[in-house]
């Protein structure tokens, strides 16, 4: 369980996120990633990074139970800071970086492939942010990567998701196959683009980072001042309270 980094062929080095059963990352499992993508990004002999994931979906976002669970705002603090960390370490990483999704992405899930290079998904993949209704903001300056803008406002406004087929419609989602297809399909587009010579995808990166058209770390930084903002005046634990009564009722069948 955790994050695990291995070398898949010659330039690809694959980062695997495991946290059972819906990969709900931990604060400390944030900044993790964010160590590792960096780690694969600075090997001179990497010339791709695939992020991919166990388990049922590519990502729940934060653990909101760790949050609760814990006094005061040193865990959001801790989430917002390892999110912030994870979302970049991708962004900036040297090389590109292939987000592999299958099942569910959400929350924090959307700031990973939102600023990945490249995108495949399983025709199980749904994509959203369901922020408002845990009481927070953030990760529409990566949802709007993905959709046009007023689509990505009626997805954040709603909680509502979109699937693999919609993004792959809007070309920001490259490939859609069968879940059992995915880590091959993810594989040979890496292999495609680890066989380029890596001082010119290294190049590449830098320069596609440098003509983007928005600033994506200044952009998500100013989204998180409002979450901030939501718990400091106590409407985010009310928020998450009711969610995690709603959620054990649930599951109690009641």
């Amino acid at each position: 369980m955790g994050i695990n980094r291995h070398s898949a062929a010659p330039g690809v080095a694959v980062v695997t996120v495991d946290y059972p059963p819906v990969n709900a990352i931990p604060s400390a499992g944030w900044f993790t990633l964010a160590d590792e993508i960096r780690a694969a990004g600075r090997d001179q002999e990497t010339r791709v990074v695939v992020l991919r994931a166990d388990n049922r979906g590519f990502n729940a976002g934060v653990d909101i139970k760790e949050m609760q669970s814990k006094p005061g705002h040193q865990a959001l603090i801790d989430a917002n800071h390892g999110c912030f960390e994870a979302f970049a370490a991708v962004y900036d990483c040297p090389v590109p970086v292939i987000a592999v999704v299958q099942g569910f992405c959400l929350g924090g899930g959307i700031g990973l492939v939102g600023n990945a290079d490249i995108i495949i998904a399983s025709d199980d993949a749904t994509f959203g942010l369901p922020e408002v209704d845990r009481g927070a903001l953030g990760a529409a300056t990566h949802l709007s990567r993905l959709v046009p803008q007023h689509l990505m406002r009626a997805l954040f406004y709603t909680a509502g998701t979109v699937t693999a087929q919609q993004l792959h419609h809007f070309g920001s989602v490259f490939q859609v196959v069968p879940r059992e297809e995915l880590d091959a399909a993810a594989l040979k587009v890496a292999e495609n683009v680890a066989a380029k010579d890596g001082r010119v995808i290294r190049a590449a990166k830098r320069a596609l980072n440098g003509i983007d058209v928005q600033d994506v770390h200044r952009s998500y930084r100013f989204e998180q001042g409002f979450t901030f903002e939501l718990n400091l005046a106590g409407v985010s634990d009310e928020i998450r309270d009711r969610f995690d009564e709603d959620l054990a009722a649930r599951r109690s069948g009641n």
